[in-house]
């Protein structure tokens, strides 16, 4: 019974370190992140690409309304995995320092500073008392000097980066497909194909153009841009993965 009472108090101290070095609260913002549906980015030599799941809880909700990829800068895009409203604070944060960035030294902000500047927010809410940890994940992916970068903001407030990666629901089964199929050298149209049949693979009966987001860095013109419904529906069809009907009813 102790040690339940003992644990009950870390658990409501988001400073106080367990005896076994745990914050548990950020542990359990982890947590909130995997009940979201997934997020993927991959990195190729022309460009990065972002890919998500939109799907909705039901026909009554407005699509559009559903926002998982959003613009950061020109040249860079961020896709979440977590809670939405957390999400948006760390997009407005990182718009607001984008914007900065290019007032005080008149240049493009770099994806790694944005991502480390988004970080660093993030792990103050892992040493403040009274506030808790953005129960988010982000994927900042983005061109800079001609070279693709892609990143991942942890709730601890920890940037990775990688070649290819999953955040949100069954991000696990994915990275193991992205291991898998992840080719170093392929052009930026094989890596929107990777990004969706990676995230069909955890899907059954394929994916709908209307479920999902997709968007694209390339590095020949170092622009961000959503691919929309018809560019979707091609790519899902050249990949075999085009669902027959629309079976939409996880969450966001």
């Amino acid at each position: 019974m102790q040690g339940n009472q003992q644990q009950q108090a870390y658990d409501r101290g988001i400073t106080i370190f367990s005896p076994d070095g745990r914050l548990y609260q950020v542990e359990y913002a982890r947590e909130a992140v995997k009940r979201g549906t997934a997020s993927i980015g991959v990195r190729t030599p022309e460009g990065v690409v972002l890919a998500v799941d939109k799907r909705i809880r039901s026909p009554l909700m407005e699509r559009s309304s559903v926002e998982k990829i959003h613009k950061a800068d020109d040249h860079i895009g961020i896709a979440s995995a977590g809670h939405v409203a957390d999400a948006r604070q760390l997009i407005d944060f990182s718009r607001r320092q984008a914007q900065l960035n290019q007032l005080r030294y008149d240049e493009p902000i770099g994806v790694e500073t944005l991502t480390k500047a988004v970080t660093d927010h993030i792990q103050q809410y892992t040493q403040v008392g009274g506030a808790r940890p953005f129960g988010v994940a982000l994927i900042i992916a983005g061109v800079a000097d001609g070279e693709p970068r892609l990143y991942e903001t942890d709730p601890s407030g920890t940037p990775y980066e990688w070649k290819a990666l999953a955040v949100g629901a069954d991000r696990n089964d994915i990275r193991e497909y992205l291991e898998e199929h992840y080719d170093a050298e392929m052009t930026l149209d094989d890596g929107v194909g990777l990004a969706l049949s990676a995230l069909a693979s955890v899907t059954d009966g394929g994916l709908s153009p209307e479920g999902i987001g997709v968007a694209t860095i390339s590095v020949e013109d170092e622009r961000f841009e959503q691919l929309d419904e018809r560019t979707r529906r091609e790519h899902l069809e050249a990949n075999d993965i085009l669902a027959g009907e629309d079976d939409e009813t996880d969450e966001e």
